[in-house]
């Protein structure tokens, strides 16, 4: 039998389905653990991989070479479900690690190492029994302590929400506390996303009564808030670790809200205006631009007007 038939085999036993032992899956269990085709099972370590790593670990030394697009399929497809089961944990070294960080990393969950070092011998069958008795509590315990990591917010009808930790979520808070105070007071949050789950928050009902109906699959603003006084649709856009409103997502989000009833403003929002200079020339004419370095401040991208819809 062949190490990548023995890690099939364990995730079996694991209590995986096909797509997540399949032979990718059961690769990246073996780069994982670090054994390479002559290796042993009792010599499995845990150390921390990102995914590019791990490609490379598969390449290097089952000669199996996955083209660089790959590696969503590998995060969506296996390690995605490898951390939702909990035989990996990720980022062990950070837990509050922005989730669009290049130093996202996987490492095997002590636990579940501890199984897999018995493969092959006669303990293995009650060590897995003995793990998949024990996951569940393991699984709920290590939800919870990410939970205290996430970054609270409160909307203004005084509902709680919470987004996960880090990344552009940092902004969208700073966008809500200290923009929307000042550029749309009374306006009512519609949409905030979530690097981690998308939709954080959304009231499909009163976008739906403005004229727009939007399926999972519309790529929405980072924030959208409606401002019932002058029935204006403010478009944001957290411009933390990708681009602003330029002239392509101009015309993406006047597709996106071509029914709206309500006026549209476009919003690029920055944490610092050093991270505003590299994207200074992708601008959209049109729009508006705020930075939480200044939060007092907005500039102004031409046009007749100043923060307001154009016909």
């Amino acid at each position: 039998m062949t190490k990548i038939e023995e890690a099939q085999k364990i995730l079996r036993a694991l209590g995986f389905d096909h797509e997540r032992s399949n032979d990718r899956s059961a690769l990246t269990l073996l780069a994982l653990t670090a054994v390479g085709p002559d290796g042993v099972w009792s010599e499995a370590t845990n150390e921390t991989y990102g995914t590019r790593a791990l490609m490379d670990f598969i390449r290097d030394e089952y000669d199996v070479n996955y083209a660089p697009n790959s590696r969503e399929t590998f995060r969506r497809f296996t390690l995605h479900q490898f951390a939702d089961e909990l035989l990996v944990e990720q980022n062990r070294d950070q837990p509050d690690r922005p989730v669009n960080s290049p130093k996202w990393n996987y490492a095997v969950h002590p636990a579940a190492l501890a199984v897999i070092k018995t493969y092959g011998t006669p303990q293995f069958e009650g060590m897995i029994r003995e793990y998949l008795v024990e996951r569940p509590g393991q699984i709920e315990t290590y939800a919870a302590a990410r939970e205290m990591h996430r970054i609270p917010i409160t909307l203004p009808d005084g509902e709680a929400l919470a987004l996960s930790p880090g990344g552009q979520n940092v902004l969208i808070k700073q966008m809500l506390d200290e923009l929307c105070s000042r550029y749309t007071p009374g306006g009512e949050p519609i949409y905030i996303g979530d690097a981690d789950a998308k939709w954080a928050y959304f009231n499909k009902e009163c976008l739906r009564d403005l004229g727009v109906d939007v399926d999972s699959h519309g790529k929405m603003p980072d924030l959208v808030v409606y401002m019932r006084d002058k029935n204006w649709l403010v478009l944001m856009e957290a411009a933390s670790s990708h681009g602003p409103v330029d002239a392509k997502r101009y015309h993406e989000l006047a597709q996106l809200f071509a029914g709206s009833t309500a006026g549209l403003v476009y919003i690029s929002c920055f944490p610092d205006r050093k991270t505003m200079r590299k994207y200074l020339a992708d601008i959209a004419w049109e729009t508006e631009v705020w930075c939480a370095d200044a939060p007092s401040h907005m500039v102004h991208f031409n046009g007749e007007r100043f923060l307001g819809p154009y016909d």
